[in-house]
């Protein structure tokens, strides 16, 4: 499911992302959610899923890692299907490249700022994904004018008792609810 890779960089509620933050998570959550959605791949298992990344800025050479733990079922999956799916302001062009391999180039406008970006999402297994993507962005970002990401993402197993799907468990145990 496309969410794979959407509910990673997906803020969980727009307003609890500082704002200078959200079009860089929003374009890179954009593409590899497209990339994930190209060519209707498996459904990755239900459960909870370790969340994995690094980011590098360009032309600071700032690097940003994250970790964290997402609850997931089918039905998260398809919501976040449909959010992206209706996004205004972008375009998307998918492949399936065979053997579970999805590729993407979204160019997106956001605010007049154009974000192009082009990535490849990897189906390892239902229980395993991978994705690369490259963006830029017209004009620069806070100083940033490209962001290249990779993302990993595995299951774990069942989600602990009181957490939801699309729940995140954060480093420091800390639960952030979906859309709160």
């Amino acid at each position: 499911m496309a969410a794979a890779i959407l509910v990673a960089m997906k803020p969980l509620a727009p307003r609890k992302l500082p704002r200078m933050k959200r079009p860089s998570m929003l374009a890179a959550a954009l593409l590899l959610w497209s990339v994930a959605y190209a060519a209707d791949p498996p459904p990755l298992q239900e459960g909870l899923w370790e969340v994995r990344g690094r980011a590098v800025d360009s032309p600071s050479g700032r690097v940003t890692t994250f970790a964290y733990r997402l609850c997931r079922n089918h039905a998260f999956d398809a919501a976040m299907d449909a959010q992206i799916k209706n996004a205004q302001g972008c375009r998307t062009s998918f492949d399936d490249l065979g053997g579970g391999k999805f590729e993407a180039a979204s160019s997106c406008n956001i605010g007049g700022r154009v974000i192009e970006s082009k990535g490849t999402y990897t189906y390892e297994s239902t229980t395993s994904t991978r994705s690369e993507s490259h963006a830029t962005y017209t004009p620069p970002f806070n100083g940033k004018s490209e962001e290249t990401l990779v993302q990993e993402q595995r299951y774990l197993g069942d989600c602990p008792a009181g957490v939801n799907p699309g729940d995140r468990i954060m480093g420091d145990g800390k639960v952030q609810r979906y859309g709160q």
